[in-house]
């Protein structure tokens, strides 16, 4: 790559001897490259091998990680609830299941199981232990065991399986404790070294090295998944420790791998500590979370979508229903909306606004930035409590008396049969009271609304946002598209239990 410099720098000099300039040359580059940190020379190479050692750092740690062991109680069966199947006579099974069923009223005595994970000292004060939700679940006894031997018996203080964090209390006048503190996840880079200690497969306090692999990860665990994925070693076991940056800060709860194996494959999540410092606080506080909630039910914002509302880049989250009683059901908020902004923070897709707000103070007034026909407005909101308005919405689906329709006839639209959503249609359809629009009856055959996943049943309740009542509606909206050049048809669909979601069919 430098010969042809080197080269011109010769022919310049025709009186220094070729070799003696090479080496001059080439020493003078290795030097300059290496207090530059050039791709490719010495520096670059220990950066790539990673901390010459991380003994010390360990040390420091390795008193603050601990076992988590647990007892549960699994109930047997109580006898005569298993039947043997039955078989026609002269079934060559049925002398097998006329023993194995010999008696169907035996029962089996409960038994105990233990198991076994992690977790690590937060307050050394008050005796707090993080570890995992499914560490502890359904658990009789729990108790923490140090690397010296020592074990004190643990207390639940609360749970939170929706992140998988569990917060616990020993004694901290039984034993001297060493605690860690939270670091700033949102300040680790992928690429960044992380050491991760732990218990795996019941071996005690094992340290392992990697780096961050990936963040923001989102692997269907839960609705808030946004995990720190690492390649330093998690196995059965390693759940609820912690990971730690170079300067010994958790900024991670070890959680989950993937491996088809059940051991490390060098793909591991962590929950982020930016998410766990709110949950810890609220379940120390409350011994239950306190999450924002803003009532709403939400889809993700397809290209179609965003090609429909004329909004143009595909972003934010569609609002495709309103709970009653909830924090917007006083129509700051409304099916068709698009929220893109909330309190300062944007929502780039579906899934980041149900984490935003759940982190959000319960009764804070805040900001939502939502595209509304065309344009962007800002509305205020009051945020309530996720877990009192999971009841509400719960409750919401006995409906309430839906508004009659003028009689009309069927119509054919958009490979769809639409017809009046009468008392027929509705008991026909089993479709709730509290839904209204216009019901579909059926639906043709490699249509655009079959591979939409429209079935005969669903209810048009709007379309291009606003309401229909009947087939002509229908046909009046699709009609007005058209000749506005729209080549999309936005319709907000309910199922028979009144569900609602959006979807995109092509105007032919």
């Amino acid at each position: 790559m430098h010969q042809p410099a080197m080269k011109g720098f010769e022919d310049m000099n025709p009186t220094v001897p070729h070799t003696a300039l090479r080496s001059a040359l080439i020493v003078m580059l290795a030097v300059l490259a290496i207090a530059l940190g050039v791709p490719g020379t010495g520096t670059m190479e220990a950066r790539a091998q990673g901390p010459a050692s991380v003994a010390d750092l360990a040390e420091g740690l390795l008193d603050a990680v601990v076992n988590i062991s647990t007892t549960q109680t699994i109930k047997g069966n109580d006898g005569g609830e298993v039947q043997p199947p039955q078989l026609p006579d002269g079934s060559p099974f049925k002398d097998y299941f006329d023993e194995f069923f010999k008696d169907p009223g035996q029962r089996e005595a409960p038994r105990r199981a233990n198991s076994l994970g992690s977790g690590f000292i937060l307050d050394a004060a008050e005796g707090i232990v993080i570890t995992n939700n499914h560490v502890i679940e359904g658990a009789d006894e729990i108790e923490v065991n140090f690397a010296n031997g020592d074990k004190l018996p643990a207390t639940l203080v609360g749970t939170d399986p929706k992140t998988d964090i569990a917060v616990l209390k020993i004694d901290p006048a039984k034993r001297k404790l060493t605690p860690v503190k939270f670091g700033d996840s949102s300040r680790m880079r992928i690429g960044d070294w992380v050491m991760a200690i732990g218990n795996p497969f019941g071996l005690g306090g094992t340290v392992t090295v990697g780096i961050i692999s990936a963040i923001n990860r989102d692997i269907n665990a839960g609705p808030y998944d946004d995990f720190i994925q690492t390649d330093a070693a998690i196995n059965r076991g390693n759940s609820g420790g912690p990971l730690f940056n170079m300067d010994g800060e958790v900024i991670g709860i070890n959680t989950a791998i993937i491996s088809p194996s059940g051991g490390s494959i060098g793909i591991g999540f962590s929950i982020p500590s930016k998410l766990a410092v709110g949950v810890i606080g609220q379940l120390r506080e409350f011994g239950e979370t306190w999450r924002g909630w803003l009532g709403v039910r939400i889809q993700p914002v397809t290209d179609d979508i965003a090609e429909s509302l004329e909004m143009g880049t595909a972003r934010g989250a569609l609002v495709a229903g309103v709970v009653k009683g909830g924090p917007v059901d006083d129509g700051s908020i409304a099916a068709g909306d698009v929220i893109v902004e909330f309190d300062g923070q944007a929502v780039r897709e579906m899934h980041d606004l149900p984490r935003i707000v759940a982190e959000s103070p319960v009764g804070k007034a805040v900001t939502v930035k939502v595209f509304r026909k065309g344009k962007l407005i800002d509305v205020t909101v009051t945020l309530g409590r996720l877990e009192d308005g999971e009841k509400l919405a719960s409750a919401e689906d006995s409906g309430s008396e839906g508004d009659e329709a003028a009689p009309v006839k069927s119509a054919k639209v958009l490979g769809m049969t639409v017809a009046e959503l009468d008392d027929d249609q509705r008991a026909k359809f089993e479709i709730a009271q509290g839904v209204s629009g216009v019901v579909i009856t059926e639906v043709d055959a490699n249509s655009q609304a079959e591979e939409r996943g429209v079935v005969a049943g669903d209810v048009i309740t709007e379309i291009a946002q606003e309401s229909v009542t009947g087939p002509d509606d229908v046909l009046k909206r699709i009609e007005a598209l058209k000749s506005q050049g729209r080549k999309n048809a936005l319709l907000m669909l309910a199922s028979k239990t009144g569900e609602l979601r959006f979807i995109t069919i092509r105007i032919e």
